[in-house]
């Protein structure tokens, strides 16, 4: 550990565990961020970057690997982990009093079930203003709404399908055939239950449109409110070999949209192989999309518009050298310290642009 500095665990939180760096003279940290795994995943997948961001950034930052959501629960439903993660983060808020911030950093589903449980954590101004025990107090002011009662900062996703995976080459391991993403469509929730349907967007909740079309706006919670608070929203994807999450959805991108590349942009990260600031190109607050639910460049565009509507960071990554590379979905979060240590030059990229 660099500067003598040395990672433990607090006390168990409901069996969950928070991280920061030993040193009793030194301030509790005031920022918490909180990593979310993935499809059949558990909190042991982020636990390189959970280390390395506490060494990286001692006293600064807590890290709690979210527990809630481990293997077969994964497969509930993007609505019914990001309710379970909700209540997680507010026991460990609870916990911590000390808190002023909040961050995420979720791979994979668990960028969506972020985004569904920020949905909840979210508080307006208005009703900040009318709790006793809020971010007010916290943060000194009213003017922006909280998650949980604490502010907003980096909101960061890693390889995950935002746009769904239900079309042309969004699962590339169906190699772009139109039968067997038909295929794929029909059977996934044989598979992956609820949470297929809702990655393939053919969930059909007493006649509501798909569920990842409603987390593009606030008629059921304010999914977009919430994510518009945050200083930075992030996407890291996979360019290449990342047979799970294609580029584009992974990317919030249209085909066209897809950068040319030529190599690294710093020598840091061999693997990066592109940036991009997309500013706010729109308002997102638009009628909702009327016609055939069924039509899936429709929504495609739908929610590549509406999301465009907030300002991302778009980080591209490439493991197209190494012997891996087909394990470029578990690579780019360094799941297994031993097997995917390639990767941690893109967490050391995450660290390096982190917000405080």
């Amino acid at each position: 550990m660099e500067n003598g500095e040395s990672v433990c665990s607090s006390e168990s939180v409901n069996g969950t565990t928070v991280l920061w760096s030993c040193n009793p003279s030194s301030p509790s940290p005031d920022h918490l961020l909180v990593m979310v795994n993935g499809i059949l995943g558990s909190d042991a997948d982020w636990k390189f970057a959970a280390e390395m961001f506490v060494r990286m950034l001692p006293h600064k930052i807590f890290v709690h690997c979210s527990e809630r959501n481990i293997a077969g629960l994964t497969l509930d439903g993007v609505d019914v982990m990001g309710d379970r993660l909700a209540e997680e983060v507010l026991e460990v808020i609870n916990r911590k009093p000390g808190l002023h911030k909040i961050s995420f950093v979720a791979h994979s589903v668990g960028g969506l079930v972020a985004r569904y449980a920020i949905g909840r954590l979210y508080r307006p101004p208005a009703e900040e203003a009318c709790t006793g025990e809020s971010s007010v107090n916290r943060l000194g002011n009213d003017s922006r709404g909280t998650i949980g009662g604490l502010e907003a900062v980096n909101f960061i996703t890693v390889a995950t399908p935002h746009l769904g995976s239900r079309g042309n080459w969004q699962v590339p391991f169906l190699f772009g055939m139109t039968a067997l993403e038909k295929l794929a469509c029909s059977v996934i929730h044989l598979i992956f239950r609820r949470t297929g349907q809702h990655l393939f967007l053919n969930d059909c909740d007493r006649g509501k449109a798909p569920l990842l079309q409603r987390m593009v706006d606030d008629h059921d919670y304010p999914f977009m409110s919430a994510l518009r608070i945050f200083k930075r929203r992030v996407a890291y994807s996979n360019a290449h070999f990342d047979h799970i999450v294609g580029w584009r959805t992974s990317s919030i991108r249209r085909h066209g949209d897809l950068p040319k590349w030529q190599g690294p942009v710093n020598e840091k990260y061999p693997h990066v192989i592109y940036e991009e600031h997309c500013e706010a190109c729109g308002f997102w607050e638009m009628e909702p999309l009327t016609g055939d639910f069924t039509d899936r460049d429709k929504l495609e565009e739908e929610l590549v518009t509406r999301l465009s509507c907030l300002s991302w960071e778009k980080i591209d990554v490439s493991f197209n050298g190494s012997w891996q590379k087909f394990a470029a979905h578990s690579i780019i979060q360094v799941k297994d310290q031993r097997l995917h240590r390639e990767g941690e030059d893109v967490i050391q990229h995450m660290i390096d642009h982190f917000l405080i």
